[in-house]
C-alpha cells in the first residue's frame, strides 16, 4: 500500500468524522456537547456557541474535502497542519475550563496529533525527489 494511499484514507476520516462532528452540533447540540468535554453545559443563550462549533467544524471538513477531491496534495497538507491548531485549541479550552482531562487529551489532543502526522507525511509525499544525472 502506498504511503498516498494511506494519507488519502487518512485525510478522508478526517472530513467524515469532522463533517459527522461538526452536522451533530449544529443539529442537536444538547446530545453531543457532554462528549466535548467541558463540564457544565452554557448558562442562558450560550448554547448558540456549540452551533457556531459546529459550524466551523464543517467549513473545515468541507476544506479538507474539496482539496483531496481537487488531488491539491501539497495544499491539503498545509490545511491539514494548520486545521490541527483547531483541535489543540479545543483541547486547552477544556483543560482551562475544568474540564475532562480524558476527553481534553484523548478527543482533542490526539486529533490534533492524528493531523499534524497526517499533514506531515502528506507533505512527505508530495515533496520533490532530485532527478539522479
Amino acid at each position: 500500500m502506498s504511503l498516498k494511499t494511506v494519507n488519502t484514507a487518512l485525510t478522508a476520516a478526517f472530513v467524515l468524522f469532522i463533517l459527522w462532528f461538526g452536522t451533530s452540533f449544529v443539529v442537536s447540540p444538547e446530545s453531543v456537547a457532554p462528549g466535548y468535554g467541558l463540564p457544565s453545559w452554557p448558562s442562558g443563550d450560550g448554547g448558540g456557541f456549540l452551533v457556531l462549533k459546529g459550524i466551523r467544524d464543517v467549513a473545515g471538513g468541507l476544506v479538507l474535502a474539496a482539496l483531496l477531491l481537487a488531488g491539491q496534495r501539497r495544499a491539503l497538507a498545509g490545511v491539514l497542519l494548520v486545521e490541527a491548531l483547531i483541535p489543540f485549541a479545543d483541547m486547552a479550552t477544556v483543560l482551562v475550563h475544568h474540564g475532562s482531562t480524558a476527553a481534553a487529551f484523548g478527543v482533542h489532543g490526539l486529533t490534533a496529533v492524528a493531523m499534524v502526522v497526517t499533514g506531515l507525511l502528506t507533505l512527505r509525499e508530495t515533496r520533490k525527489v532530485p532527478v539522479p544525472r
